[in-house]
């Protein structure tokens, strides 16, 4: 009996190599190919190099793809990062000024890129299964060109909902997101993605 269900666990695989195969990697190509539009909350810990004391922030993002995107820190200092797809803008209330860079530079080799640009992935990042943890699956993007900043990215999922990702930058410090309230697909202001510097803040960059 043992052996019979041996064989037919074994015929399984070989008629159906699609079932055995299909992983995180697949569920990421899923997961950008079935989203146009994408807006969640976030809570972010970024723990330093050498155990240093986590900072913890939390706030929205919103994603109109390819190209455009929103992550609004809310707490628990104010920062704002719009991508408007021709320019980054980069907003701190704090120090009232904005630094702005062409969104090709900017996005192309970075984290955002996964989420907010184009589905061919594999131009900028080699991706590979990272296994199960947490529940979810991961699938690790290494970025193809060293001045992204990031060694490797990490996506984590539940079927085809994203649900964490794990940045590690070249200084050695990780960045832990966990994403909650997650909708695709639903209609998003255009003004979520446009961006006018306040009167009064120092502008650097292009």
């Amino acid at each position: 009996m043992k052996f019979a269900l041996k064989m037919l666990s074994t015929a399984a695989v070989a008629f159906f190599p699609q079932w055995a195969t299909a992983g995180a990697v697949d569920q990421l190509h899923q997961f950008l190919t079935n989203t146009r539009t994408l807006k969640a909350d976030f809570s972010q810990v970024v723990i330093g190099k050498g155990g240093r004391k986590p900072q913890q922030s939390s706030g929205t993002v919103a994603i109109l793809r390819p190209g455009k995107l929103r992550w609004d820190i809310q707490k628990p200092f104010p920062q704002l990062v719009v991508g408007d797809g021709e320019k980054i803008w980069i907003y701190d209330p704090e120090l009232k000024q904005v630094t702005v860079r062409k969104a090709g530079q900017a996005i192309s080799g970075s984290p955002a890129a996964l989420l907010a640009g184009s589905n061919e992935l594999e131009k900028n990042f080699t991706l590979a299964e990272a296994g199960t943890d947490e529940g979810l699956d991961w699938v690790e993007a290494t970025p193809k060109v060293s001045e992204s900043g990031f060694e490797k990215v990490r996506l984590g999922f539940t079927g085809s909902d994203l649900k964490a990702m794990e940045l590690h930058d070249s200084f050695g410090q990780r960045t832990l997101i966990r994403f909650s309230g997650l909708e695709r697909n639903a209609a998003l202001p255009a003004t979520t993605f446009k961006f006018v510097p306040p009167a009064g803040v120092d502008v650097v960059g292009e």
